[in-house]
């Protein structure tokens, strides 16, 4: 008996064994196996629940990691939203300001913001902006001087390098592109007139450049006329310059007509 309790101690067993003249019958339970055998029966009953925790913590795992990527897509958006550029904030810049009425130096700060704004906006937005003639508020009261640094800073990117390109290309290519590019901004026109009904400063009635400028250009080319006009003239050329540059950067003045 000795060597079995012996034996059963050692694998860790609990051990009951009996002793004669005990009032409880003869079963002795030693404290410490009664010790042991509560301490494994806490330990079983701990590690029967995880067992089912285990099995949906990777469920949960991914719920958690979903619900961040949209909360953080959902700030993003708001985020991207409220700082992105449009033609009815630089419309609401214009209208907050009365250039006439600043300071020199309030004046050129006004100037160099709006010009930002401008820059910064996509090409839709700059044409929504050239129809609602929301720049030309403003650019009736500059001085010549404001007029040319103006036009110059809110040219987009490239378009010197485009006027060379366009006036290398052969005479029939030359006329195409224009007469593209004026059919382009009467669409473009058409469809703004639509949303920007409100604006009493859109003429849909009016071209996208006057027919003067039009002959002009056809009759001694697009750089030497850009080249040789005043800054007024050369604001009302930039939505034809633009739509030349569109035109030519994406490849559609080059395709053949069907």
């Amino acid at each position: 008996m000795a060597d079995a309790a012996d034996r059963g101690r050692k694998a860790g067993a609990v051990v009951f064994r009996f002793e004669p003249g005990v009032d409880s019958g003869g079963l002795v339970c030693r404290p410490r196996a009664l010790l042991r055998f509560l301490r494994v029966s806490a330990v079983g009953r701990r590690y029967s629940v995880p067992m089912v925790s285990r099995r949906w913590r990777p469920a949960w795992t991914t719920l958690i990691i979903l619900i961040a990527v949209w909360a953080v897509a959902v700030t993003g958006y708001h985020l991207f939203k409220n700082s992105r550029m449009t033609a009815e904030r630089v419309r609401a810049f214009v209208d907050s300001k009365e250039l006439s009425k600043l300071a020199p130096e309030d004046r050129q700060k006004a100037l160099r913001e709006l010009a930002r704004r401008l820059n910064a906006l996509c090409y839709e937005e700059r044409r929504k902006v050239r129809f609602g003639r929301t720049a030309l508020d403003w650019f009736e009261e500059m001085t010549e001087e404001e007029r040319a640094w103006f036009v110059e800073e809110t040219m987009p990117t490239g378009f010197k390098q485009m006027l060379t390109a366009f006036e290398e290309l052969p005479e029939d290519k030359r006329k195409r592109v224009i007469d593209d590019a004026l059919r382009g901004l009467s669409e473009a026109r058409a469809r703004a007139a639509v949303e920007e009904s409100g604006d009493p400063g859109f003429d849909t009635n009016a071209p996208p450049i006057s027919k003067e400028i039009e002959a002009r250009v056809r009759a001694i080319g697009l750089r030497t006329f850009y080249t040789q006009s005043s800054a007024r003239t050369k604001a009302e050329l930039a939505p034809l310059l633009e739509e030349i540059q569109r035109g030519m950067e994406s490849g559609r003045a080059f395709r053949r007509r069907r």
